[in-house]
């Protein structure tokens, strides 16, 4: 009989309190039981929706406020949901931390606008009676979120276990829904934006397998598939009137893009924008492959962390060198963040203590230098420049409840995006060409982002296909206008 595919929101007290790992555990273990899970993450986010999707078997959908108005992120959710027996949402930080002062872009705002029961995953190290007023208090800061359960984590033994497990009787209703002890299986390599992804460990599934396994044995999965199904959210039975997606259009457009260790930040909903477009979408290594595909019409490199790839970015030198030539003859290209850095004449990062300069494609007269702390983070807000290669069309105003949450956009020509990055350019050599004037936020130079040459942009800015910046369609409409030249 299958389960109704209602939300489960999972959140923390805090940041860093495995929150991630459970998830990516609940995600194969419930996918384990033969049901279909589907799988969202609270963004902007590349990497744990890469760990969710491969724990799930089914595309991470990112929900960010900053991005997206209340209405697409409900059409979203409940779109995705409708061939899935059950679905969670993963939260970023803790529960009701957020921007704004009354937690409008909050996770407790999210779980609260779907209508999905929240679990708390608690790091209990160190934790004995206080964990009592630490729920009570989550409970009554906003008695409108339901707290269904709590995942106790990082217990220390069974004896630990117990404590908790009494107090939280004793004092709470809450119902513990799991309880996960320290285990080096549940361990998972980071970096500083959080987790390795996972298209870079080598050992991805069997890790997986592993966290799925622990969590299987340890987290009472009928209870939690018991909280989706007895729980009837009232926005989603009845999804918000919108139109309708457009049907993908007949494949017109040969569009590349690399997907491999190095690169591989794209959101599942912008993929399938550029399909919708009427882009066949080629997947290509730029570690492997010896050259660009022939007779492509486009290329899209990604985010990702080209500095923990240099060594084979820099032998692949034949398909460097065919990225350069195919941006010099005119193809149009579109580069966001890592893809920026591998467009540059070099990559320069410390290596055991000492500067390492590593040249990469060359196309971009700059230098990307690496450093310790990050040189642009969070929200970026900006507006497009009359040297905007393929710009939004003007006079289309958006209603006011199609505009995106955040209070930074004052103005329907900006664009809410995200970045995050350690690296930022030097020795620019050249003047460049820029497509953005940032508004909030550091793209290249504090001022500007999207250097253009010839047909390229190329961006620290991380772009969403959403309502208010339908960048897909748009691309490949550039696409063709170069392509019947």
């Amino acid at each position: 009989m299958p389960i109704s595919a209602n939300p489960l929101f999972i959140s923390a007290a805090h940041k860093s309190s495995g929150k991630t790992t459970i998830t990516i555990g609940l995600l194969a273990a419930l996918k384990n039981k033969g049901l279909k899970v589907q799988p969202f993450k609270k963004g902007p986010d590349y990497i744990d929706p890469l760990w969710h999707g491969s724990a799930s078997g089914r595309p991470c959908y990112t929900l960010d406020f900053n991005t997206m108005s209340r209405d697409e992120i409900l059409q979203l959710v409940s779109r995705k949901m409708t061939a899935c027996d059950i679905s969670l949402i993963e939260g970023n930080k803790g529960l009701y931390d957020g921007l704004d002062l009354d937690g409008s872009n909050s996770n407790a705002a999210v779980s609260k606008l779907v209508d999905a029961p929240v679990i708390l995953v608690l790091d209990t190290r160190g934790m004995t009676r206080g964990i009592a007023p630490l729920i009570l208090g989550y409970q009554d800061f906003d008695p409108g979120i339901n707290i269904a359960g709590v995942i106790l984590n990082q217990l220390g033994g069974s004896r630990h276990e117990s404590k908790l497990r009494a107090v939280i009787e004793h004092y709470t209703d809450v119902v513990v829904l799991g309880a996960v002890h320290k285990d080096k299986r549940l361990e998972i390599v980071e970096r500083h934006l959080g987790l390795m992804p996972s298209n870079e460990d080598g050992e991805a599934q069997k890790k997986i397998t592993d966290i799925g396994a622990v969590i299987s044995s340890q987290v009472d999965l009928n209870k939690i598939i018991e909280i989706s199904h007895l729980h009837s959210p009232k926005h989603l039975k009845s999804p918000i009137k919108s139109v309708p997606n457009t049907q993908p259009v007949k494949t017109q457009i040969r569009l590349a893009y690399i997907n491999d260790s190095a690169f591989g930040f794209y959101y599942p909903g912008d993929l399938e924008a550029l399909e919708a477009a009427g882009a066949e979408l080629i997947e290509v290594n730029s570690l492997l492959d010896k050259h660009l595909p022939e007779n492509i019409d486009g290329l899209f490199i990604g985010g990702g962390f080209p500095e923990e790839r240099l060594e084979g970015l820099y032998a692949n030198q034949s398909f460097r060198q065919s990225v350069f030539d195919a941006i010099e003859d005119g193809l149009p290209t579109y580069a966001e963040c890592g893809g920026l850095m591998y467009l540059c004449r070099s990559i320069i990062s410390e290596y055991q203590g000492n500067q390492q300069q590593t040249n990469m494609v060359g196309i971009i007269p700059a230098d990307a230098q690496m450093e310790e702390t990050p040189q642009g983070r969070g929200l970026i807000c900006f507006s497009e420049t009359s040297s905007m290669p393929w710009p939004r069309q003007p006079g289309k105003a958006q209603s006011s409840k199609e505009t995106p949450h955040n209070k930074a956009n004052e103005t329907e020509s900006t664009i809410s995006a995200h970045e995050f990055h350690y690296s930022h350019l030097i020795n620019i050599t050249e003047p460049l060409n820029f497509a953005y004037k940032i508004h909030r936020g550091s793209g290249i130079d504090g001022h500007h982002d999207g250097i253009v040459y010839k047909n390229l942009l190329a961006c620290y800015a991380h772009l969403q296909d959403t309502n208010q910046n339908h960048w897909a369609k748009r691309f490949i409409q550039f696409i063709h206008e170069q392509k019947s030249n």
